[in-house]
């Protein structure tokens, strides 16, 4: 079945309890982000937070990002977008141009698309070859064996929707003229290579899924639990981190 295959929702839940699910996820979140930057509890300053998302074109991602950041003060969060590389990017290692964005000791850095793009879109469009992506799977591994021996909390999310949602939301996107912006004749073109982005993807999880850098694959059909679900799961993930390094989570 595969790493996207089973992603489903577990549950049905209501647009009403999946928004009060959210709230109380993100106010959750908002508490452990200031104990993360000192402003509370023991005020010290705690470990770099980065949570990158990648995902299918309109499986909300943009949404799940919003919300996400939504309770956070903006000046303890970035939140970087990356799309093709530069000309001048592209005259330096591909890893070089992330390095700039990612947070220090006490921050948090959300990524809009992020350094996998090598062993994705310019995988199967080529603009790769083939020795350059199939190193990259290393190359990738060791980059966050870094980051996260240095400290870091690395999140990281592929964003699911099924072939048939994914058309019904380029369908509502083309029909909308405040959203018509969202969809480009390459969004479409990539729909036309779905199966060889497929297979990209589960080669990917396979080889980058790690102990200290998990994948959590978000079913995206429903958007209202894709969102909370987000939400959740960074808390989670931040809270079991966090007590594993000795902070005392109780009066939080």
């Amino acid at each position: 079945m595969g790493h996207l295959g089973s992603a489903n929702p577990p549950f049905e839940i209501s647009k009403k309890k999946a928004e009060a699910r959210l709230e109380a996820a993100q106010q959750r979140l908002l508490r452990l982000r200031l104990l993360l930057g000192g402003q509370i509890g023991e005020k010290r300053i705690g470990p770099p937070l980065c949570v990158v998302f990648e995902g299918w074109d309109a499986s909300g991602k943009g949404g799940a990002i919003k919300r996400l950041v939504a309770p956070l003060d903006p000046r303890h969060v970035r939140v970087a977008q990356f799309a093709a590389p530069t000309y001048d990017e592209k005259r330096h290692h591909f890893l070089q141009r992330f390095w700039s964005v990612l947070p220090g000791k006490g921050g948090m850095a959300v990524l809009d698309r992020s350094w996998y793009g090598r062993v994705l879109v310019e995988r199967v469009e080529g603009f790769a070859t083939d020795e350059q992506w199939k190193r990259a799977y290393d190359e990738i591994a060791e980059f966050e064996r870094t980051l996260t021996a240095e400290g870091m909390i690395l999140i990281k999310f592929w964003m699911h929707v099924s072939d048939a949602e994914q058309l019904k939301r380029f369908e509502s996107r083309r029909d909308d003229p405040l959203r018509q912006w969202k969809l480009t004749d390459e969004d479409w073109r990539n729909r036309e290579k779905r199966a060889e982005y497929e297979a990209a993807v589960e080669e990917m999880i396979d080889r980058t899924d790690r102990p200290k850098a998990r994948w959590h694959v978000i079913a995206g059909d429903d958007k209202p639990y894709a969102r909370f679900a987000v939400v959740e799961r960074v808390c989670h993930v931040l809270e079991s981190k966090l007590e594993k390094r000795g902070y005392d989570l109780t009066a939080f």
